[in-house]
């Protein structure tokens, strides 16, 4: 009977394989100089699980003479193949090459973009250079069209090259008989950027999917504390994951192409004085730097296990993520929790899933925070790929704890002591990849719509709501079991998109046929052009990662409910036990040995 139901799944599995079915996507970073971190903090290739993302992006590439190229011989002989070779335990694993970043800079990216001639010359070489080292698409980190010196026309030349690159992606399918390469981009979530850089609904047509960078809205080049990536607005700053999604949405772009960024790492803040540690609490510029990353103002996940320690840890009520200080550093980070609460809303929302930067600056192998091998990704793993894929057949359901104590002080936000598992690691500094960091001193504040009104820091915006983390911390309360399914609306209200956009919104089809589109430049860009969504193989093969608790504040806790069961081939796949608990795998009736 067991082994019958596993070859049933097995088979669900495969046609939706077959059929382009699959549950949120989610895709992961890997930097090419995560391997020169010090001591345990080194990670290559090799240390990733390939069935814990659906996809894996390597960054960077380089660009020469107008052509893809790679940034040293050691990526070339010894790194592409090692990240390739990912590929032969998990046959359903997607990898991509992305180019640019922010280091990377624009007039290279310009001076490709700026005839038909050098754009094809790019092309052609991009195609050569991706089947060359078996990578499956490209990813464009193109920090950003029209900004940072890029002319404005970029924004209509960027939008040219990647409807070229689709074309010619098409057409070499067609002429090998092998699969399309992908196509992908990272954009930001800053409004005001995205009015200037993006056409989002051409955008949206002609990616296979859009990452959205949902992080560094705050960081040590403002003057006053403020969170990496918060979920919710606050009354006066607009500046959210929420929010961008949003954003994009309104723009045109497709729920299901969108993927929303998260950090594995936090921004800190040296106080101006030690005893004003609250959100929008003054500061004097970036924290020390970690022990690994050695980049002030910036601590990777594992590196953030040690500042924890000893450290005063807080929840923001209104934003869903932690805080934390000690003497006078202020840290801004994610844990646990709050990859639940925005993985959670991007189910709610119906987002495409998840952008994560990056797999390496989660702690690999669970020696730093003794939570497990990749503590945050494996939330988004159960949530969003594992716990979707088995839905039908066995739900599962999550276990959280959680206590507070708030009290109230003049001038300060409201904020929900509590405590939440947290872990963290070594990070690399380097390239600023796919984080928005340099740019904030260009960043302008748009107002949305008459609903907000743009940030006054340390005025009276931030006055009325106001409680004071103090006291001593209390130990959880007793775990409460939630359903995934179910998705906490949040009570906070999220602000639309400035009234000056009026891109109206257009139905996006996605069909799995492919179409080929004409390769020359076109002023406005074909409206018929669709992608096809490539194919995510649920992996067979079992690994067992030790996870932690979810802790969330008391008032998050959701009254479980059972979940609706729907016989749609589309919600069935093969069960992942990854990051399962070892507990769950016991009584498991899954062959161990599949």
């Amino acid at each position: 009977m067991e082994v019958g139901r596993l070859l049933l799944w097995v088979g669900l599995a495969l046609t939706l394989q077959h059929h382009g079915g699959a549950a949120h996507k989610l895709v992961c970073y890997f930097t090419n100089w995560a391997h020169s971190r010090p001591g345990p903090a080194s990670i290559r290739p090799h240390d990733l699980n390939p069935f814990l993302c659906t996809h894996l992006i390597l960054a960077f590439a380089s660009m020469n003479d107008h052509r893809l190229v790679a940034k040293s011989t050691q990526d070339e002989k010894v790194l592409y193949p090692e990240f390739n070779k990912l590929k032969e335990r998990n046959r359903g694993l997607k990898t991509l090459l992305s180019v640019g970043g922010w280091n990377f800079g624009t007039s290279r990216f310009t001076a490709m973009l700026s005839t038909p001639t050098t754009r094809m010359t790019f092309i052609s070489s991009a195609i050569s250079f991706l089947r060359t080292h078996g990578f499956d698409g490209l990813d464009l980190c193109f920090l950003y069209p029209g900004l940072r010196g890029s002319p404005v026309h970029d924004r209509w030349n960027f939008l040219f090259l990647i409807q070229e690159l689709l074309s010619a992606f098409q057409k070499e399918a067609q002429l090998t008989l092998r699969p399309r390469l992908l196509l992908s981009a990272a954009v930001s979530g800053d409004p005001h950027i995205i009015q200037r850089a993006y056409n989002v609904p051409h955008l949206g047509r002609l990616l296979d999917f859009i990452s959205v960078l949902t992080y560094d809205f705050h960081g040590s080049w403002e003057k006053f504390t403020g969170h990496n990536s918060p979920l919710l607005s606050l009354p006066g700053d607009p500046k959210s994951s929420a929010h961008a999604m949003n954003y994009w949405r309104e723009l045109g772009a497709p729920s299901e192409k969108l993927l929303m960024g998260f950090p594995t790492y936090g921004r800190t803040f040296h106080l101006h004085q030690a005893s004003e540690n609250w959100l929008q609490a003054e500061a004097l510029g970036p924290a020390s730097p970690g022990k690994y990353t050695k980049q002030p103002g910036f601590l990777a996940y594992y590196e953030i296990c040690s500042f924890l320690r000893g450290a005063t840890k807080g929840w923001i009520h209104h934003q869903l993520v932690p805080y934390a200080y000690k003497g006078e550093e202020w840290l801004g980070y994610d844990d646990a929790a709050s990859f639940r609460h925005k993985a959670l809303h991007i189910k709610k929302e119906h987002f495409g899933g998840a952008m994560v930067w990056t797999l390496d600056l989660d702690d690999v192998r669970g020696t730093f925070c003794g939570t497990g091998p990749f503590p945050l990704v494996c939330v988004l793993h159960r949530l969003l790929w594992q716990a979707e894929s088995s839905s039908t057949l066995s739900p599962q359901f999550w276990t959280s704890s959680a206590t507070n104590s708030s009290r109230t002080g003049p001038g300060r936000l409201t904020e929900t002591e509590g405590l939440t598992t947290n872990s963290g690691g070594p990070l690399p500094g380097g390239e600023g990849a796919a984080t928005e960091t340099q740019r904030k001193a260009e960043t302008v504040t748009t107002l949305p719509r008459g609903r907000m009104v743009s940030p006054t820091r340390g005025t009276a915006a931030f006055v009325k709501l106001s409680v004071v983390l103090q006291g001593k911390m209390e130990t959880p309360a007793e775990e409460t079991v939630t359903p995934v399914e179910e998705t906490v609306t949040p009570t906070e209200e999220i602000v639309t998109p400035a009234e000056e956009i009026v891109t109206p919104v257009e139905e996006t089809v996605t069909p799995t046929e492919e179409i080929v589109t004409s390769a020359e430049e076109i002023v406005t860009p074909v409206e018929e052009i669709v992608t096809p969504t490539e194919e995510i193989v649920t992996p067979v093969e079992e690994i067992v990662t030790p996870v932690e608790e979810i802790v969330t504040p008391a008032e998050e806790i959701m009254t479980p409910v059972a979940p609706e069961r729907k016989a749609s081939v589309n919600s069935i796949s093969l069960p992942s036990p990854l990051c399962l608990k070892k507990e769950n795998l016991e009584n498991s009736s899954v062959d161990q040995g599949t």
